[in-house]
């Protein structure tokens, strides 16, 4: 019987009308709409609407099924597609003409849209951007927040309260509805009362009991061995399943033994740390694994090397042989058998093992090694080739194995017969062959491996060899053949393979794989230059100097004029080149590049520095042809009469170029010279004519007032200050000076109000920040210091010299680390702030650290004079002499011009004669 109930008894649908279905009608009677009336027809509705319409103006209804005047239809959808033909061609035929038009069409508008792609997709991806910029999404508005989450420790994320409502009364009605209170039981409260009473009877046999402990408990020994039985099974489930397989609960029959050699292999432990709990259950372990898949190789391997762990050489050598018993087609197994017996039984199991695994490449070389006689170790491998003829390393192994040359060309020759397509036997073969038959052998080898890039490049170093390299190019015909067999390495490939050939020793072969490679796959739209001289700092940075010589000669027959490509291939020459290729170099530079001063100036002072003063003469002179009314030349050659004592000659090449190239420098060079000549009226005179010509220029009206405060004439000198500081408002040198004298005078008023107009000249100055600190300290206004410091760090948040300031002088020894790590912070790198940091581990005692700080302020900014002279210092208390030599020489070949106690020791005309080494000393001496 069905389980629907009866449809009567349900409820009737919604909007159901009884007998609709069959024609019926429903009825209203009076009760519903009152006294019966007849309403208006169909047709008097009609008849009053267009009535009423007419009456309006407005067009006739539509209603009540009034006919409404339809227009032409004019949008026929057929008429609409362009494709649709069922219309006005719908009778036509389609030919090919028709055919090749839509294609030819279709070629048209794909051509239209592959041009505006580009421009297209780059709109669309920035309107993408900016829509995702003005409309986060919120895992990006949340994604530093959660980046900060990594910070959380375990105990924080323990620590967060629950969701819900904290509030105190719900929170301690929410906390007592948690808390559940027990009823004790009496058998407790009695078993504690009993736990610590003594008992006082005695058993009939005299014993307290067998199974009693002095506390009143019993010892049950059955329980304790089940329960470590189920313990054991638990751990044994828990290993199982920790393989990612389903396992029987207790069987621990899917063991991945895998785990198991890897922490064997990984554990060095000796026979006396191995704990025996330890090996006891990895041994129940690897029993279960053997036994239940006893086909698995590794498995028999581990639980041979844990009895070898635990000391059972025996053990272990049953359980390995019965592993090959299982698994006679492992060579594994079988070498493992090897190792664990003595010679004599090792040979016995190699036989064994290489009938199993005639094959095995592996066991021949095994069974090789454990011959002791010579020739029992070649007619192994006799043996072996016999089985594995296409085996390299049996051959390689044979060819070891024969101390004359000619048996090994044969066995070679024969191998190369055998497996045609070994390039390390080819290799092999060509080395021992002279250099005629190398190239037959190298020839033979380049027909059966097309493709092989080593034996085109043995081919070239055999050219270097018998001296034919300058003749013939084998590398740019290797070049040509493998691009022909689409063999052809990537360039950074072909670099490495000449940094191999300049490791042993091929030079030339070296430059050749540079000059016929190093532009393959670059377009001259590619920035050729910068890629280039990236691979040469490269390869510089690994030592390989002859592969970045060969590639910035390369670059330079590129871009012939590349002013940049010489000076960076003139740098490699002077740091790892010999002088004579580094004059070479610099004489093809200035005819390259003949507008280049800095090319003339440097070849000039290599001449100089190496005694050829007459050579860096005519130098000079060709750079004055060159370049005439160039002051860099000019000065040069100033500095070089100057250098050697011929002061006349000097004076006479500054007036002249105070005549061809009168620039503010030239006339500063020249009041420097009658400095250190000892002419101070003659340089007053020249720097008052220099402020004529250049009343702009900082530096005059700074040496001005240096030559009136050398002489002692202070308002003279306080003068050209004041009106330096008035032409030249932006120079911070001019302004600290003005200072300086001020102070000195006593007047440290005006030198705070000094100092007050400088910063408002130039605000965001360290520099003047600083010296206003500097002046409050020297004047032991040490709480004034601390505020003016407090405003420069608000000022200039990222300076290096104003934390160095604040931390050494202005803060206490035991607050200066903490000073520093908050510098660290905000300030990136900042060598002054680094020899701070230098410093304070010095004074710890840190002498490492300490010197670590020192070299990385240094590389950081080898032009600071005052940081090599801090870590020389350093290295005169804590260092070798061989580390104090090191860094006067790197500090001779950095030249360090700048430095606050360095340009007052270096530009001091009394010490213009210093060399580089002897200012680093004096520089030494001043510092605090």
């Amino acid at each position: 019987m069905s389980g629907r109930r009866d449809f009567l008894s349900q409820p009737a649908p919604e909007n159901y009308v009884a007998g609709l279905g069959r024609g019926a009608t429903g009825f209203t009677t009076r009760s519903d709409l009152g006294p019966a009336r007849e309403g208006p027809s169909e047709d008097q509705i009609k008849e009053a609407l267009a009535k009423r319409a007419a009456q309006l103006g407005a067009a006739p209804p539509t209603a009540y099924g009034a006919p409404e005047k339809k227009e032409e239809d004019d949008d026929d959808p057929r008429f609409q597609d362009p494709e649709n033909e069922v219309g006005l061609f719908a009778g036509g035929a389609y030919d090919k003409d028709d055919d090749e038009a839509d294609r030819i069409y279709q070629e048209v508008d794909e051509k239209m849209d592959r041009r505006r792609k580009v421009r297209r997709e780059a709109r669309e991806q920035a309107e993408r951007e900016e829509y995702e910029r003005n409309n986060p999404k919120i895992q990006q508005q949340f994604a530093d927040l959660k980046r900060a989450l990594g910070t959380v420790s375990d105990e924080d994320w323990a620590n967060l309260p629950e969701v819900g409502d904290l509030t105190g009364k719900n929170r301690r009605s929410k906390q007592a509805l948690r808390q559940r209170f027990y009823a004790v039981p009496d058998s407790v409260i009695a078993g504690a009362r009993d736990s610590s009473e003594l008992g006082t009877s005695i058993a009939d046999d005299g014993n307290s009991g067998s199974g009693d402990n002095p506390d009143g408990a019993m010892t049950n020994f059955a329980d304790i061995g089940a329960a470590r039985d189920k313990v054991l099974k638990v751990r044994l489930d828990q290993a199982s399943q920790g393989s990612g397989i389903d396992s029987v609960a207790g069987s621990a029959t899917n063991i991945d033994p895998k785990g198991y050699l890897t922490s064997l292999a990984k554990s060095q432990i000796n026979e006396g740390e191995a704990q025996v709990g330890d090996i006891k259950r990895v041994r129940v372990l690897l029993e279960s694994v053997i036994r239940t898949n006893p086909k698995h190789a590794p498995g028999w391997i581990a639980a041979a090397r844990l009895e070898e762990l635990a000391g059972k050489t025996v053990a272990a050598r049953n359980v390995i042989a019965r592993g090959c018993e299982f698994c006679p087609k492992s060579e594994d197994v079988w070498l493992e058998n090897i190792r664990l017996n003595d010679n004599h039984n090792a040979k016995i199991i190699a036989s064994n093992a290489i009938q199993k695994n005639d094959r095995s490449v592996r066991l021949w070389v095994e069974a090789m090694k454990l011959e002791s006689e010579s020739r029992a170790k070649k007619s192994v491998l006799r043996k072996a080739l016999d089985h594995i003829p296409q085996s390299v390393m049996l051959w390689k192994e044979a060819v070891n194995l024969e101390e004359d040359p000619a048996d090994a060309r044969l066995l070679l020759a024969k191998a190369t017969e055998i497996i045609p397509l070994s390039v390390e036997l080819w290799l092999a073969l060509a080395r021992l062959e002279t250099s005629d038959n190398a190239k037959k052998v190298l020839n033979k080898a380049r027909k059966a491996i097309p493709t092989s890039h080593e034996i085109w490049i043995a081919a070239a170093r055999l050219q270097e060899q018998i001296g034919n390299a300058g003749k013939v190019n084998v590398m740019k015909h290797a070049v040509q053949a493998l691009a022909e067999k689409s063999a052809m390495l990537k360039r950074e490939e072909w670099i490495t393979e000449a940094e191999k050939c300049e490791d042993e020793g091929a030079i030339l072969t070296c430059g050749n794989i540079i000059r016929e490679t190093l532009g393959w796959s670059l377009d001259e739209d590619d920035d050729r230059k910068e890629i280039w001289m990236e691979d040469a700092k490269s390869s510089i940075n690994r030592g390989k100097y002859e592969t970045a010589r060969a590639m910035y000669a390369y670059a330079l027959r590129v871009f012939v004029n590349s002013r940049k490509l010489w000076l960076a291939a003139a740098d490699l020459e002077k740091n790892h080149g010999t002088k004579e290729a580094l004059w070479q170099l610099l004489e093809k530079a200035v005819e390259a590049c003949p507008q280049s001063e800095v090319l003339w100036m440097m070849l000039a002072k290599e001449k100089w520095q190496a005694g050829e003063i007459d050579n860096a003469r005519r130098v000079l002179g060709r750079a004055f042809n060159q370049n005439p009314n160039n002051e860099d030349i000019w000065l040069a050659a100033v500095k070089l009469e100057a250098e050697n004592n011929e002061p006349e000659q000097a004076r006479e090449l500054l007036k002249t170029a105070r005549q061809e190239a009168p620039t503010d420098r030239v006339w500063m060079k020249s009041v420097a010279y009658e400095r250190q000549l000892g002419n101070p009226e003659a340089a007053l005179d020249l720097v008052n004519q220099a402020l004529q010509l250049f009343p702009a220029a900082p530096k005059l009206w700074m040496m001005k007032g240096q030559i009136y405060d050398a002489d002692g004439k202070t308002p003279q000198a306080r003068e050209a200050y004041s009106t330096g500081t008035k032409a030249c408002p932006r120079s911070v040198p001019l302004w600290l000076l003005y200072s300086r004298l001020e102070e000195r005078l006593g007047a440290l008023v005006k030198a705070r109000s000094v100092l007050d107009r400088a910063r408002l000249a130039v605000p965001k100055s360290p520099q003047l920040w600083t010296e206003s600190v500097r002046i409050e300290r020297r004047a032991n206004n040490i709480t004034q210091a601390k505020v003016l410091m407090a405003k420069a760090l608000q000022e200039v948040p990222n300076s290096g010299l104003l934390y160095s300031e604040s931390i050494w002088y202005l803060e206490a020894r035991t607050q200066r680390k903490p000073r520093a790590l908050e510098a660290i912070k905000k300030v990136d790198n900042d060598p002054i702030l680094f020899v701070t940091i230098a410093r304070i581990f010095w004074g710890e005692r840190r002498l490492e650290k300490a010197q670590n700080w020192f070299e990385k302020a240094v590389v950081l900014d080898s032009d600071l004079g005052d940081t090599w002279a801090w870590y020389f210092k350093f290295l005169m208390q804590h260092g070798t002499d061989e580390k104090r030599a090191d860094v006067i020489a790197k500090c001779i070949l950095s030249e360090p011009r700048h430095g606050e106690f360095w340009q007052a020791i270096a530009k001091d005309p009394k010490n213009a004669k210093m060399g580089t080494e002897e200012v680093l000393k004096a520089v030494v001496a001043r510092l605090e």
